[in-house]
């Protein structure tokens, strides 16, 4: 089951430190985190690639962004 952090509205480096914060607890290595800028999108995944995860997909809509994060073996 994938979790969901929801960042919307924070700015950053908000959403980064909350991603950082819930990484090594996520249960199954899947991660969704909702951001509202192209700022914090990219930086959410910076951060999470160089805790060893990886960007599966980011799907967008309406200027709101889903990262689909997941945990490398």
């Amino acid at each position: 089951m994938t979790e969901i952090l929801d960042e919307r509205g924070l700015s950053c480096p908000q959403p980064v430190l909350d991603t950082l914060k819930a990484l090594p607890s996520v249960q199954g290595g899947k991660l969704s985190v909702l951001v509202d800028t192209e700022a914090a999108r990219e930086n959410v995944a910076r951060a999470a690639e160089s805790k060893g995860w990886q960007l599966a997909s980011v799907e967008e809509k309406d200027g709101e962004y889903t990262l689909h994060l997941v945990k490398n073996a």
